[in-house]
């Protein structure tokens, strides 16, 4: 869960306060939120009936719990349907996935963080931890470091120091050194590896989307499973990855992609 700074009032701490609910992925109670809470119990209650009241949260009577609000889902879709990147780049995914038969992910930077914007599943889908409207690491994610490894190198020295480098399993880069080894790697193929780095098993390749003038506008990843792929059988799939990424880039330019906007993390 994200903390809020307390320089941003009343907005900021609700805005914790939504992030907590969202964190336990399922309705909660009251005393769950308390539990986690590094607010006293009555200025949480506070802002957990502001939420409700603005319908940010939803209150359920008879269990008893909190969940996200109609109006924050509402919210989300809009932002989903503004975003320049996740509608134009849908109907491309949607081919590739066909395409290749793996599940496909597109993401963006979030601050430090990957934000999944889209993703296709397989023929035969997997479990794993990334699905749209999830934020996960940067540092062991094949789109993170696809993004990571184009960005300027002034952005990338605000974002390296705020990887946690946690050791998801035994393949996870370890530190900065690592990351930005493997990061020049990546610069000179052109495409990035997760060789279970994140979750044990779950192996991808991805791509950054980058415009004309060398910006990174996201990533594309096409993953499988150790049990049934191979890193040699994904980059194999490299080129057709290379000509979605560059279709929806060129449909971003010719929508004006705004070449001077900040870049999240910038």
């Amino acid at each position: 869960m994200a903390s809020g700074r307390d320089g941003d009032g009343t907005v900021g701490k609700a805005l914790e306060v939504l992030d907590q609910v969202a964190a336990f992925g399922r309705p909660v109670r009251f005393s769950e939120l308390l539990a986690q809470s590094r607010y006293p119990k009555a200025t949480l209650y506070r802002f957990v009936q502001t939420l409700t009241n603005q319908g940010m949260l939803a209150f359920d009577d008879e269990r008893g719990t909190y969940a996200l609000g109609v109006r924050l889902v509402r919210l989300a879709h809009a932002a989903w349907r503004q975003s320049s990147l996740a509608p134009i780049a849908r109907p491309h995914i949607d081919v590739l996935s066909r395409d290749v038969g793996e599940t496909v992910h597109l993401a963006q930077l979030d601050n430090a963080q990957v934000l999944y914007v889209d993703k296709r599943n397989a023929r035969e889908p997997i479990e794993m931890y990334s699905q749209a409207g999830k934020v996960g690491p940067a540092y062991c994610t094949g789109v993170g470091k696809a993004m990571l490894a184009f960005l300027p190198e002034a952005q990338l020295q605000r974002i390296l120091p705020q990887q946690s480098f946690h050791r998801f399993t035994p393949q996870t880069l370890a530190d900065e050194a690592a990351l930005r080894a493997e990061l020049g790697q990546v610069a000179k193929r052109g495409h990035a590896f997760d060789r279970e780095e994140h979750e044990p098993g779950i192996i991808c390749v991805a791509l950054p989307i980058l415009s004309a003038g060398g910006r990174v506008l996201g990533a594309l990843s096409v993953t499988g499973t150790t049990g049934r792929s191979s890193l040699a059988g994904l980059e194999a799939l490299v080129p057709r990855i290379r000509q979605t990424a560059e279709a929806i880039a060129a449909e971003l330019e010719s929508w004006r992609f705004p070449e001077g906007m900040r870049q999240a993390g910038e």
